[in-house]
């Protein structure tokens, strides 16, 4: 469940995103960051803040600056006040007239609403006999089907292979299903049915279901 419960964001909410966007610093940081690894409610909130801003890494390059450049900045713009050590003083003054700005913006991204997902078509393949489960979601946007597989192993010198079957009524393989998920580029359409069979290593050597065909489901639209 999301650590989100309204549009308002609580206390624990803005210290996550202070604690996402870097603005701790020292004792609060650690505190910050230790909570995160035993509160597992904060930390969904952390990650959920890293979810939400990530879209504004594009918007800058990586870059590094080392101590002494921002030394030299210092000097060159403020050469009366005395040098300072540990956390640079300007860094400190970036972040204090920044943060209003800065938590402005992800107070932003709170409530903007993530960008829906493009059409899917699905389909769930049951195979009662082997405690097999596959489901399968279709993204038409970019053509990748995405596979999940629960339930007993296929077993020694066997596969799961999976097909699809369009109004040609001739099988086409998508591919051998081996481990939990698999994700793989194709070209399915609604009213398409997709089938599950037994196989020997490596896929049918026909080209055509050879083992026995354990599930069939239509795809539909999701």
């Amino acid at each position: 469940m999301s650590a989100q419960t309204s549009d308002t964001p609580t206390p624990d909410d803005v210290l996550a995103a202070e604690y996402v966007l870097g603005l701790l610093e020292g004792d609060d940081w650690q505190a910050a960051k230790g909570r995160a690894a035993v509160d597992s409610n904060f930390a969904a909130r952390v990650q959920a803040w890293e979810t939400r801003l990530s879209p504004l890494n594009d918007m800058y390059e990586d870059a590094d600056a080392p101590d002494r450049v921002l030394t030299q900045i210092e000097a060159q713009l403020f050469p009366t006040l005395p040098p300072k050590t540990g956390r640079s003083w300007l860094l400190g003054l970036v972040s204090g007239t920044a943060i209003a700005a800065v938590l402005t913006l992800a107070l932003m991204v709170w409530n903007v609403s993530p960008p829906p997902a493009g059409p899917m078509l699905q389909a769930e393949l049951v195979a009662a006999d082997r405690d097999l489960v596959v489901q399968a979601q279709f993204d038409i946007a970019d053509a990748q089907l995405r596979i999940t597989l629960r339930g007993q192993d296929a077993g020694a010198g066997l596969d799961y292979e999976l097909w699809v079957i369009d109004e040609s009524e001739i099988p086409r393989s998508l591919g051998v299903v081996r481990g939990a998920e698999l994700a793989v580029g194709a070209e399915l359409a609604a009213g398409q049915v997709l089938a599950v069979s037994l196989e020997p290593a490596g896929g049918s050597p026909t080209g055509l279901p050879t083992g026995a065909v354990l599930a069939v489901a239509e795809l539909g639209n999701s």
